[in-house]
């Protein structure tokens, strides 16, 4: 499981990778966040591409740069991206293949291309979307639910849309995200971790809990512990898989998409 890092503390992305983490994200993705995410407990990052550079400068790891969504102004993000060291670009928002196309060509193979699926118009198309050329596909699940003017933050990973989005995907697929494996409301990052292993998920965050779950701890032995239950995860027999499936589904308490006939 590569685990992925929002961070711009030069140190703690080093130590982080350092101790087993595959990169670092750095966030300039703020067009019309402030005003789609109103009332919401959510994170607006304030990143730079000093910021990027910073982080380039400190780590050997895999830096990804979240990019605004598509417009007039990939072009220019997406080379400023590039020539500060990002080896990755990461498209938020995404609702039609032509802004995927538009980011590809913004790229020219310089670097990777991975997108947010964090829109419904996004998942109905995900078959058309998964086939561009693309480092990563990650399923968002916050800015998903505000877009389906839902309350339940986890129902993807009950109601079938996981599933679908995940059977998709030939490159890395990530959903969700992960802290120390004894932390995590309301879905402990252990059922997280399961449901990712279920799914086969290449990828995850750490997310935005991790950073003050991990004060005043050492990186280089917590970061080990969440790979080490994830591995753990991978493991688990047929009967433990469908006994952390129903423990998810009661955590989430979101209706749960029903088998379909033949």
């Amino acid at each position: 499981m590569d685990l992925l890092l929002f961070t711009v503390d030069p140190r703690f992305a080093a130590g982080c990778v350092a101790a087993g983490a595959a990169g670092v994200v750095v966030d300039w993705e703020r067009r019309g966040k402030a005003r789609r995410q109103a009332g919401e407990d959510t994170q607006i990052n304030g990143d730079t591409p000093a910021d990027l550079a910073a982080v380039r400068a400190a780590t050997p790891g895999r830096v990804v740069c979240r990019v605004n969504g598509a417009g007039s102004w990939t072009a220019a993000e997406v080379d400023l991206a590039v020539r500060l060291g990002a080896d990755e670009v990461l498209l938020p928002m995404v609702r039609r293949p032509e802004e995927v196309d538009l980011a590809l060509e913004a790229v020219r193979g310089r670097c990777g291309v991975g997108i947010l699926v964090e829109t419904q118009d996004a998942v109905d198309r995900v078959e058309e979307l998964a086939d561009r050329p693309l480092s990563r596909l990650y399923l968002g699940l916050n800015d998903l639910r505000i877009d389906r003017g839902s309350t339940d933050l986890f129902a993807p990973l009950v109601d079938g849309t996981a599933d679908r989005v995940r059977a998709a995907c030939s490159m890395p697929f990530g959903v969700a995200g992960l802290t120390l494996p004894e932390a995590g409301r309301p879905v402990p990052s252990r059922l997280l971790a399961g449901e990712l292993a279920r799914l086969g998920a290449g990828f995850t965050f750490l997310r935005r809990s991790f950073t003050a779950d991990v004060a005043g701890r050492e990186v280089a032995v917590e970061v080990p512990r969440i790979l080490a239950a994830c591995a753990a995860a991978a493991r688990r027999s047929e009967a433990e898989v469908v006994a952390d499936r129903a423990e998810l589904v009661a955590a989430v308490g979101a209706p749960v998409a029903l088998p379909q006939p033949a």
